[in-house]
């Protein structure tokens, strides 16, 4: 939009407006364009996020889905930031949004008994000053607003109702009569709000939601420079833009884990992104005389070492990229060290594994939990992939590639991509290992294993009606117990930490493989600010393990879910990262 600015945060971008997301402005709506309209030229305005297991992921899903060229290597940027105190010079940083929809309501009309009409126009009947008003065929200048209501498809697909065609579809042919969207008393109703013709035709909004009543998608992309090369052959679907279905991001999540155990090791790291096609003293060379604050940032460093760094780097990372990204956390989180990771103002991740007297106390009655971790310091990088409209893809459980390549199939963010917006969160947490074989034991009780068989049937019946459903597992039975005492626990903790019960995240480790079944829980907060947190979830730690009152509490929780299974929660209940 030419002169119009409009003000979101790095993370919002993420989580909720990214690439074809629709987005309401006081006179218009918009469409935020892909990562090919995001204006990232001016140098400083973003930078790359390095975390090599969070792109090996999406490298492989997306060459699987044709979204990345094989020759291609994908980034992680930060979206681009404006910095007032500075001059922009050239292009300003932003991200650049477009009409959509291009059809409008007048804000004023005409009122007869319980009936009220308002004239339909399209932008190009707009006033050209402004274009927020009409002006009618008696000279008033009309406010308008922009309709509610547009078509899209499961692909993702978007684009406005051509109205004259759906209103005069059943006559067989088009009128030049102005339109109106007329309703009918307060119900809301759909069948009581209609879209009709100065000829009489009309289309209620009931009828509107009959599948193939707009016809075929046109694989249409207004978020993109250009649409799908031909029609994609899904029926189009009448769709609310400002309906909690109308745009579902696909937001693949990490938490980064240590690499950095000297200084070495930590400057060729901030560096990685510049050498890590290095593998000789001649090309570090190169790159040194190529790279100025590389060079600067290296001083004292023999092209032998850094090479010989970035080698060491570039196979430990194999080891952790091997695994499934939840596989890879838990087994550092419940390695059992002291400590984990390093305790210095830029480490990725420090940790400290407690006594068990530390948390327990003199009278042990939480033995299901095996080991209790404090995360006093943890960065999680959250990554937009794709997204998905009228209906939410499968969550990944414990990071498994299978499941992740259902949810990826969801619309493109660019036409040629190259790079995905992330944004990185600081933080606290606190880990929790549950012992195996205590879940075994409660796995194999009757009244457990028929709550199974209750929950897998419905699954089942869920699975069949979905598209991938084949690819699709059943969560264990484990991970529902885990995700009930989560919630319980996070509003236990929440009266203590200072930290509402909303700014805590849940992340569930349920791993069962060729190694044995691993169950954990992770609770974090984290910020997108610079210093992170404020230390009070770890804080809470020692007190609430032994006040009697709040461990008798999470010991209610534990029997209850180990217990009652009815109390389990529902599949459809689930929201765990």
């Amino acid at each position: 939009m030419t002169g119009k600015r409009i003000t979101l945060r790095q993370s919002q971008l993420v989580f909720g407006f990214g690439p074809g997301a629709m987005v309401d402005l006081p006179t218009r709506s918009v469409v935020i364009g892909g990562l090919d309209l995001w204006h990232m030229r001016e140098r400083g305005s973003w930078r790359t996020i390095h975390e090599p297991r969070a792109v090996a992921v999406l490298e492989t899903l997306l060459r699987a889905t044709h979204r990345l060229g094989d020759d291609v290597r994908l980034t992680l940027r930060t979206p681009p930031a404006h910095d007032e105190g500075r001059t922009a010079t050239g292009e300003p940083p932003g991200v650049e949004a477009r009409i959509f929809p291009a059809w409008f309501v007048a804000r004023e009309g005409e009122a007869a008994g319980d009936i009220r009409r308002r004239r339909l126009v399209r932008w190009q009947d707009l006033n050209p000053r402004g274009r927020a008003d009409f002006v009618d065929e008696d000279g008033r200048r009309l406010p308008v607003t922009p309709i509610r209501f547009v078509a899209g498809c499961h692909k993702g697909h978007l684009q406005d109702i051509d109205w004259g065609y759906a209103v005069h579809v059943d006559t067989g042919g088009r009128c030049v009569q102005p339109l109106w969207l007329e309703e009918r008393g307060t119900s809301g109703d759909p069948a009581s709000t209609r879209i009709v013709c100065g000829c009489g035709a009309a289309l209620s909004l009931r009828d509107a939601q009959a599948d193939g009543r707009f016809g075929k998608c046109r694989g249409r992309r207004p978020w993109l420079n250009r649409d799908e090369p031909a029609d994609c052959g899904e029926n189009l679907r009448f769709l609310t833009r400002t309906a909690t279905n109308a745009y579902f991001p696909q937001v693949l999540t990490v938490i980064s884990l240590p690499a950095a155990e000297d200084e070495l090791t930590r400057l060729v790291e901030a560096q990685l992104d510049a050498i890590d096609w290095v593998t000789t003293e001649a090309e570090m060379a190169i790159a040194r005389r190529s790279n100025p604050p590389l060079r600067a940032a290296l001083e004292g460093w023999s092209d032998a070492e850094v090479v010989a760094r970035v080698a060491q780097l570039r196979a430990t990372g194999h080891l952790t990229l091997a695994k499934a990204p939840k596989v890879a956390e838990f087994d550092l989180l419940a390695s059992g060290q002291p400590a984990i990771g390093t305790d210095a103002p830029g480490a990725r991740l420090f940790a400290r594994t407690l006594s068990r007297d530390q948390w327990d106390g003199d009278r042990p009655r939480l033995s299901p939990i095996a080991s209790v971790v404090a995360v006093d310091r943890l960065r999680e990088v959250a990554c937009l992939y794709g997204f998905t409209r009228f209906e939410a893809a499968p969550t990944a459980i414990d990071g498994d590639l299978e499941e992740l390549h259902v949810a990826v199939e969801g619309a493109a963010l660019a036409g040629d991509l190259e790079w995905l917006p992330a944004v990185e969160q600081l933080g606290e947490g606190i880990f929790l290992r549950f012992d195996a074989q205590a879940i075994a034991a409660w796995l194999s009780r009757p009244a457990v294993a028929a709550r199974y068989e209750a929950l897998y049937s419905g699954w089942e019946r869920w699975r069949a009606a979905q598209a991938h459903g084949d690819k699709l597992r059943f969560p264990n039975l484990a991970y529902y117990a885990m995700h009930g005492f989560s919630h319980a626990l996070m509003n236990e903790i929440a009266l203590d930490c200072g930290y509402p019960a909303t700014a805590l995240k849940e992340r569930l480790y349920a791993v069962v493989d060729e190694d044995g079944p691993r169950y954990g829980l992770l609770l974090y907060t984290a910020s997108t600010g610079s210093q992170g947190t404020l230390g009070g979830l770890v804080a809470v730690l020692p007190g609430w393990a032994r006040s009697p009152n709040a461990r008798s509490t999470g010991w209610r929780c534990v029997r209850a879910t180990r217990s009652a299974p009815n109390t389990i929660p529902t599949p459809m209940s689930t929201n765990a990262r």
